[in-house]
């Protein structure tokens, strides 16, 4: 489950690991615990060495950011300095979407929720708790997450409003464009036209004619550009960038799977 409802339980292991407080932590501890911390400080502007060792460093960083948000300053992580670090990713799995929404839709509402978040990597490149979120709970040089970022709002949205997946979805953008193909609902672009692009509809970069290396959600379409909502990018519209931003593009080189 890709949706927080009243219970956390019934997340997805791998979401829960990212969010549930995993007991008090302070100087002295190492391990992905205190690498999670690490993390979130630096995501919250605190830079850090993420190294997994909660030394004199993180201590008095900590102390900075429970300062800075009204906590007390112990310089040690309790449950709540945890959930005010963790709070950002909390509040993209809420529901934002309403029952009469169409499956694009749903999927742009979730999608801005994880765009007001600001999700960037931290760490290193594809690393870091929001790379986790999108790549099933991995991250590392290898995990290109921009198809991962349109997966998991995907699930999102077919999850709150209780419909069907039109496609598995992939961390390959290769994969995803072979699932739209065989669903039927693959727009190459020389038929694309601004009224087929659907709001929540996925571009595709295509770099040859099997080979698609960047992928992103379509928010509206005129007869000039697309804007989108994506991931793994930056405001360059780089495909290994380090961001979830939105951007305007071309139809030059691009096919989509029509949502």
């Amino acid at each position: 489950m890709h949706v927080l409802q009243d219970d956390p339980s019934g997340l997805s292991r791998y979401i829960r690991d990212e969010i549930t407080f995993p007991g008090l932590l302070e100087r002295g501890k190492r391990g992905n615990a205190a690498k999670r911390v690490q993390e979130w400080l630096c995501l919250h502007g605190l830079g850090v060495v993420v190294d997994s060792d909660y030394g004199g460093v993180t201590e008095d960083t900590v102390m900075r950011f429970q300062f800075n948000n009204g906590l007390p300053t112990s310089g040690m992580v309790d449950e709540e300095t945890w959930n005010a670090l963790v709070q950002p990713m909390v509040d993209t799995l809420f529901n934002p979407i309403m029952s009469s929404m169409t499956l694009g839709e749903g999927m742009i509402a979730f999608a801005e929720q994880h765009l007001n978040a600001h999700p960037r990597e931290v760490g290193g490149a594809n690393r870091g708790p929001w790379v986790r979120l999108y790549m099933d709970g991995h991250d590392g040089p290898a995990m290109l997450w921009c198809a991962g970022f349109c997966r998991f709002v995907m699930r999102q949205a077919s999850q709150a409003l209780m419909h069907p997946l039109p496609l598995a979805g992939s961390t390959s953008c290769d994969t995803l464009a072979a699932q739209g193909q065989a669903a039927g609902i693959f727009l190459a672009e020389r038929d694309a036209t601004p009224d087929a692009i659907t709001p929540g509809s996925i571009f595709l970069r295509r770099s040859d004619p099997l080979d698609w290396t960047h992928v992103g959600l379509v928010v509206g379409a005129n007869a000039t550009l697309y804007e989108t909502i994506e991931g793994n990018t930056n405001d360059d519209g780089v495909r290994e960038g380090y961001e979830v931003c939105a951007r305007r593009r071309g139809y030059s080189n691009y096919d989509f799977i029509i949502l």
